[in-house]
Parts: C-alpha cells; sequence; structure tokens
C-alpha cells in the first residue's frame, strides 16, 4: 500500500469499510476511476477501539496498535479481493490504510480539486444516526472535491429482508423442535 502520489495523476478516493454499503462504493469508484483514466485511492480508516484518548491513556494500547494497523490493511485487502477478485493493481489502485476518524481522514486524502471523493450513502435509521456520526454527511460537508455518494445496492435490502425472514423462521423452527424433545419419554 502505498502514500506517495505524483501530483499530475486525477485520484478517485473510496472509503472502505467492508460493509455491503462500501462494497457498493469501491465498484462504483472503480467505474469512475476507469471513466476518468484516474488512479483509485482506496482508503480504509481505523481507530484504536474506544478512540485516540482511550489509546493514549493505555500502555497496552502502543503494543496492540500494530495488530491494529495489520487487521486494518487485511479488511481493506479482503474487499478490493470481494469487489475485484484480487488487490485491484491492474486499475492502477493506490490502497491505503488511515489512522484516524474516517471523515476527516477522507477529507483530508482527497485534498485536491480535481480529487473525486467517492463513499457509501447507506440507509441509517433513527437510532444509528443518534449514535454513530455520519462519514457521508461529514465528507459532503466539508471536502474540497467533487463527493459521490453511492446508495446502497438493491439487493441489499432484499439481502436484509431475507436475513428476518430466516432468523424468524430459526426460531419458529427451534422452539418448534424443543416441543418435540419435550414431548418423546425418556426410554424411547
Amino acid at each position: 500500500m502505498s502514500e506517495s502520489r505524483p501530483s499530475s495523476t486525477p485520484r478517485v478516493v473510496v472509503g472502505v469499510s467492508g460493509s455491503l454499503g462500501s462494497l457498493t462504493a469501491l465498484g462504483r469508484a472503480a467505474d469512475e476511476a476507469r471513466r476518468r483514466g484516474a488512479e483509485l485511492w482506496p482508503v480504509l480508516a481505523w481507530e484504536p477501539p474506544g478512540g485516540e484518548l482511550a489509546a493514549r491513556r493505555s500502555t497496552a494500547a502502543a503494543v496492540l496498535v500494530e495488530d491494529w494497523e495489520r487487521l486494518a490493511r487485511e479488511r481493506l485487502l479482503g474487499a478490493l479481493r470481494d469487489v475485484f477478485g484480487g488487490d485491484g493493481h491492474e486499475l492502477g489502485t493506490r490502497a491505503l490504510i488511515a489512522r484516524g476518524t474516517p471523515g476527516p481522514a477522507l477529507v483530508g486524502i482527497a485534498d485536491r480539486e480535481d480529487d473525486l471523493l467517492v463513499i457509501g450513502a447507506g440507509q441509517r435509521g433513527l437510532l444509528r444516526r443518534a449514535l454513530w456520526p455520519s462519514i457521508s454527511r461529514y465528507c459532503l460537508a466539508h471536502a474540497g472535491c467533487p463527493v459521490l455518494a453511492v446508495p446502497p445496492s438493491p439487493l441489499q435490502a432484499t439481502l436484509a429482508a431475507a436475513q428476518r425472514r430466516n432468523a424468524w423462521r430459526l426460531r419458529l423452527d427451534t422452539g418448534h423442535m424443543a416441543r418435540e424433545f419435550e414431548t418423546v419419554p425418556p426410554d424411547a
């Protein structure tokens, strides 16, 4: 993963977390990079568990930073494999891991006017909005370059609905099986 960049090459910077929404954004960013003749810069921003303040206060965190960074790198490479079947180098990809809050990290990397910042704009319920800040809103408000917010794939809603149905069926099946076992005589 490289951090150097030629100043004249157009870039498409994309936030990647490994979620289905970020994989959709990564695929769209690759299409945009091809269309524009630009380099693709997938970025996975990470923070130590509990945030930077907690990491600075903990002596154990200093030892674990290398492990957290390795895990972030593996998650980014896994996302590239999921979308491209490899590491994406054939697309002119420069994958980065950035230690920091995702919104500011992405805006800091996509710092040129001719960059394009691509982010997933996932479906967010009221609870998620209340508990976690929106990376896409942050980027739209603070980026100095154009931002493309990619909606979730329609398949994502279908998958979520299927998972809910299957979870409900599993609960029903489990309850039914438990009643059957309760009625079987012990000597049978």
